[in-house]
């Protein structure tokens, strides 16, 4: 018994990250059955941001990938969000580790050793803030070429989708008013919570359609919004956000095939198909574009050269760069909005600081005896300062 009771607590203090295995060479497919405690093994070259974003979001705690995470084509995303999680790391083991490790089977991680109970099956590069650092630089030599991959995949989508793009064939219709309406589109990116949270004030004044994009449905819904419009893949969105948001719409390949459909009709939700080969995230402003919003406004949602040439479907950068410009000055992200909200000082507390003066004033002119022409003019300056508060507001 004590013998027993020893090698329990051996096994519990072993050095690394022990989990679950959970193990598919197609990232998607592994994506929706993770879950707290697991440790991914997949094989995804040049590891992108979408992806490491899901992975952090299951609760991984290790991610075991058969190629390398960075293999220098251009500076990717995907390793850095993961380290900075904390998530272990264990590079380029090789894919005989999708043989070797069996779903379901505990694993443990440790100085870049894959270990299944005491046998070390497979060996890699545990990356480190310095090394995805390194490698990133090393990366940054690559991106001439992906420059010239995306200007040619680009002419191709155009080509393919130009009726989508140029005259909003084939955008579902939606039975929510949105033209000459403000759009908030939230996007499950890094910090897309606390980005939510900074624009409190602006959804309350403007009060916009809420758009949740996967991810990001279920965290305006955890904030206590309902999602007006909820894009995506439902297989990827909690069961009460899906039943608190107005309208569903899911992506559907060009075959009309659409993930996640299935479930929505078992929960007896009505639901939209949006056929196209861009992903959610530009459905989502491309539906909020047709629909004649005057403004929309992105949480979540990067657009830098390194997130357009990060894509882990190299065939939605076209779509993601061709959106944006489609949208054109209607497009705003939601930190210059949230910046220009603390910046300012609402109408309310202009209004209330100019009458507790104008009180004040017209309390010392009645103690003081000086007539109530006096108090006439000071009336008068109120109502001239209420108005021009009303017309910078407006």
């Amino acid at each position: 018994m004590k013998l027993s009771g020893l090698l329990h607590r051996t096994h519990h203090e072993l050095p690394g990250a022990t989990g679950v295995a959970r193990v598919d060479r197609r990232s998607g497919d592994l994506l929706r059955r993770l879950g707290p405690g697991d440790i991914a093994v997949l094989d995804h070259v040049d590891l992108d941001r979408r992806t490491a974003e899901a992975l952090v979001a299951a609760g991984v705690v290790g991610v075991v990938n058969a190629s390398p995470s960075i293999s220098g084509r251009f500076p990717n995303l995907g390793p850095e969000l993961l380290v900075e999680a904390g998530v272990p790391l264990v590079d380029a083991v090789g894919t005989a580790v999708l043989r070797e490790v069996k779903d379901g089977a505990k694993v443990r991680l440790h100085e870049g050793g894959v270990f299944v109970g005491d046998k070390e099956v497979a060996r890699g590069v545990e990356q480190t803030a310095e090394s995805v650092a390194d490698a990133v630089v090393e990366a940054k030599a690559g991106m001439a070429a992906q420059l010239e991959a995306f200007s040619a995949n680009t002419i191709e989508f155009l080509r393919r989708e130009r009726t989508l793009l140029l005259d909003g064939v084939g955008v579902p219709e939606l039975f929510l008013p949105i033209r000459d309406r403000q759009v908030l589109v939230v996007c499950g990116g890094p910090r897309h919570a606390e980005e939510l949270r900074a624009l409190r004030r602006y959804i309350r004044e403007h009060r916009p359609v809420l758009f949740g994009v996967e991810a990001g449905a279920d965290t305006l819904h955890a904030a206590g919004y309902a999602p007006d419009v909820i894009v995506g893949d439902p297989d990827g969105i909690g069961t009460e956000t899906l039943r608190a948001g107005s309208e569903v719409v899911v992506p559907a390949q060009v075959d009309g095939h659409a993930p996640g459909l299935e479930r929505i009709q078992d929960l007896g939700i009505g639901a939209v198909t949006f056929p196209a080969s861009g992903n959610a995230e530009d459905l989502a402003l491309l539906l909020a574009e047709s629909h004649g919003a005057s403004l929309v406004v992105t949480v979540g949602l990067r657009a830098g050269l390194r997130e357009f040439l990060d894509r882990g479907n190299a065939g939605s950068t076209p779509s993601t760069f061709l959106t944006r410009l489609k949208l054109g000055e209607k497009l705003v992200d939601g930190h210059a909005v949230a910046a220009l909200h603390r910046s300012g000082v609402s109408t309310g507390v202009v209004v209330l600081l100019v009458l507790a003066a104008v009180v004040a004033m017209t309390a010392a002119l009645a103690v003081s005896g000086v007539g109530q022409v006096y108090v006439d003019v000071v009336v008068d300056a109120f109502r001239s300062a209420v108005e021009w508060v009303k017309g910078l507001s407006g």
